[in-house]
């Protein structure tokens, strides 16, 4: 599946125009990799990057766009018999940039002297900084730049110009991400409906990622389904769920265009949240409406964040668990011990966008530095934000009996935080809420099918077991 040609020639001519330094601009495309023998290989992922510029999902190609010259070519070789009898007869080359308005094309093995050649007349060669083992070695042949060398060499003009594109979605984009959200829908709502006592985490786990694989897609990053939700990102899937423990379900597909979704839900195993867990979700749930409401053109997401926590700390505070003036409390970071990271991240053909090119390029810009202190400096995203923007707001609250430790026997923030009451959460868990939304000309609203998200909502879908 593709965009209209003209798609791919319009971002490239774009991206030409962000770069009036000139040069050249190498864009590899992924390679397949074996996962225990050269022909027994993973499930083909191509780069992001090479899917919004030159489309194909498929391993094998390269591209060079000639930034003084005004021409493209791609790079990759014709099916062989012995390809046709294996995998099909496939599109040639020439029909291949056809497709995407590209000039024309080169065997592989032309590259190697198309890039060298450009560096001995002394060009800039932009790259992006790789992040796949393979990249970084086909780098080092092609352009003699040592692994440990590559991010620092990589084209800053090249990473800024695809941030800057990159982010704001179009309109058919937007669609997709959209579609897309159909397919969370249904990963969601089956947990809430299947998630019973008794059931081994991981049989819930695989009908998740069925769910996905159905829909024509995939996941768009490992299943995070735990009754340890306190765990931030826990990837184990052993555990027999039990009546009286939280459920948190973090997941997302992507669809075959490769745009992704992520959301996450918590759900009681129980039929019915207790009221301890009715009273700590009704915070997570005013935080996530408090972050979706101040979403708009214009303001800054590290702003939305502390506004997300500070709904946390009074939410706590009003449970006994924190104490004295909130507006203090968040500033000196007390918040932290409950809220250890940050309120969400760009979307869009990865779950977090672009954070392959850096996740200061994404999230910051030189009118933002990114924060340095226990908890906000995981806010990955915290710069002004612009319409069509889409991103994650998935605020959370964690009892985590080891950091809670560390920080009573240290007294830190004693006067915000009532140790003695956090005795009666030592077992509690974690809550998180995340929804994924679109920045509209005035504010921002959710994308796709709302999935139940209230506690009145989610006990309804758990009656239905």
């Amino acid at each position: 599946m593709m965009f209209k040609p003209d798609t791919y020639k319009k971002r490239r001519d774009t991206l030409r125009k962000m770069l009036p330094e000139g040069g050249i601009v190498y864009f590899p495309g992924n390679t397949e990799v074996p996962f225990n023998y050269p022909d027994n290989t993973y499930k083909y992922r191509q780069d992001s990057t090479f899917i919004y510029y030159f489309g194909f999902q498929e391993p094998g190609l390269a591209a060079v766009m000639d930034i003084d010259e005004g021409t493209e070519c791609l790079f990759g070789n014709d099916s062989t018999l012995s390809d046709i009898i294996w995998m099909g007869k496939q599109p040639s080359m020439s029909e291949k940039a056809a497709a995407i308005m590209v000039d024309g094309t080169k065997p592989c093995e032309d590259l190697t002297a198309v890039l060298q050649k450009a560096q001995q007349q002394g060009r800039t060669v932009h790259f992006l900084p790789p992040y796949r083992a393979e990249t970084k070695i086909r780098l080092w042949e092609l352009l003699g730049i040592p692994p440990n060398e590559q991010k620092e060499k990589a084209s800053e003009a090249l990473i800024k110009a695809v941030v800057k594109m990159r982010m704001v979605k179009e309109q058919q984009e937007i669609e997709q991400i959209e579609t897309t959200m159909d397919t969370a829908w249904k990963m969601h709502v089956y947990a809430m409906k299947y998630a019973t006592a008794g059931t081994v985490e991981q049989r819930l786990t695989g009908a998740i990622e069925g769910i996905a694989s159905m829909d024509g897609g995939n996941i768009a990053f490992p299943v995070i389904l735990t009754v340890n939700g306190q765990i931030l990102h826990n990837h184990y899937h052993g555990n027999t769920m039990r009546d009286g423990q939280l459920l948190l379900l973090d997941t997302g597909a992507e669809n075959a265009m490769r745009y992704a979704t992520d959301v996450t839900r918590t759900i009681p195993v129980s039929a019915r949240f207790s009221e301890q867990q009715k009273a700590i979700y009704n915070i997570v749930l005013q935080a996530n409406l408090k972050g979706i409401e101040m979403s708009r053109p214009g303001v800054y997401y590290r702003d939305v964040h502390l506004a997300a926590a500070r709904v946390i700390a009074d939410g706590l505070k009003d449970a006994g668990i924190m104490r004295g003036n909130m507006e203090n409390a968040v500033a000196q970071g007390a918040h932290t011990l409950f809220f250890p990271h940050g309120l969400g991240h760009a979307m869009g053909l990865d779950v977090h966008d672009m954070e392959n090119l850096g996740e200061n390029y994404v999230g910051y810009d030189e009118t933002i530095a990114r924060s340095t202190e226990f908890g906000l400096k995981s806010l990955r995203f915290g710069r002004k934000l612009e319409k069509d923007f889409v991103l994650t707001v998935e605020p959370g609250i964690y009892f985590i009996p080891a950091l809670i430790a560390q920080w009573e026997a240290e007294k830190k923030h004693s006067e915000f935080i009532n140790y003695d009451v956090l005795k009666k959460y030592s077992d509690f868990g974690g809550i998180r809420l995340e929804d994924d939304i679109l920045i509209t000309d005035e504010g921002s609203r959710l994308m796709g099918r709302p999935i139940p998200k209230t506690v009145e909502e989610i006990e309804e879908y758990r009656s239905q077991q």
